[in-house]
């Protein structure tokens, strides 16, 4: 399987992903720098016949609140939040897991960020019980289990 990791973001200030106030301009603006070249990183896959041997993850740190922070922000939220998979094996147009009607709590299909994290190595042809971080075992730590239904 093939991976390549693209990063975009800074280290804070004006128009970072990890803003906690002016989202809407901030976001926008931000969004608008990157989803043309996702897109366009997709279709140029599949149009070379790559897309189905190549993972693709669109993911961030954390989700966000859905409820306001001061009066333009929003803070980190690791109970509910979206992340992108395309190609490498994967099942096409698929939506996997819900929140509540809020968007505060997963409610369906709940998964931790380690069963995401075992997933992709098992896509990379790695697994996740074997693999051994210098010093400790990762499953002792975490027990990420593969997301199977969304497996092709």
């Amino acid at each position: 399987m093939r991976f390549v990791q693209i990063f975009h973001g800074s280290n804070g200030g004006a128009g970072a992903w990890d803003a906690h106030g002016g989202l809407k301009a901030g976001h926008t603006n931000l969004c608008k720098q990157v989803d043309q070249p996702i897109g366009a990183l997709l279709r140029d896959l599949k149009q070379r016949g790559l897309l189905d041997e190549t993972l693709v993850v669109v993911g961030t740190e954390f989700g966000r609140t859905p409820g306001a922070q001061g009066s333009d922000g929003r803070d980190h939220h690791p109970y509910g939040f979206s992340v992108v998979l395309a190609g490498g094996g994967l099942k096409g147009g698929v939506a996997h897991g819900k929140t509540d009607e809020l968007g505060f709590h997963a409610v369906e299909n709940r998964h931790y960020v380690t069963d995401l994290h075992a997933t992709i190595l098992r896509q990379l042809g790695l697994d996740a019980h074997k693999l051994e971080i210098p010093g400790r075992k990762r499953l002792e730590i975490d027990f990420g289990e593969v997301i199977r239904d969304i497996i092709a």
